[in-house]
């Protein structure tokens, strides 16, 4: 089964900056997307970015335009996610999601990693 794993999560200063990444394995398949969310405590789950694989095209969310920069890392069969000029507000759980097809890759995901703590201190 499709297995993700994500790393990089930690705790830095307002205006600093993390990198993520989404590790996958379990699978093979020619149309998908591999999309980061996060959720803080007592909201709901907002989709941060994603990125396809057919053509490597990209989404981000208005709020992270401008900071937040998805990519391939082929080396590694993984997906970062650098996140730059950081801001209080992203304190969050983020998550990777596996969606079939990439339509959709900021709604919602088919599987899901377990999250990695981010906590931007002011």
């Amino acid at each position: 089964e499709v297995h993700l794993v994500e790393s990089g999560g930690g705790l830095v200063q307002a205006g600093g900056s993390l990198r993520l990444s989404c590790a996958a394995s379990g699978f093979t398949f020619d149309d998908y997307a591999i999309g980061w969310f996060r959720q803080a405590p007592g909201k709901e789950r907002e989709g941060v970015s994603c990125i396809r694989s057919t053509d490597g095209s990209t989404e981000y969310a208005d709020s992270v335009k401008g900071r937040f920069t998805i990519a391939n890392d082929n080396a590694k069969n993984a997906v970062a996610l650098q996140m730059n000029g950081l801001k209080p507000e992203d304190t969050a759980v983020y998550y990777c999601a596996f969606t079939y097809g990439s339509k959709w890759c900021l709604f919602s995901g088919d599987y899901w990693g377990q999250g990695t703590q981010v906590t931007v201190s002011s």
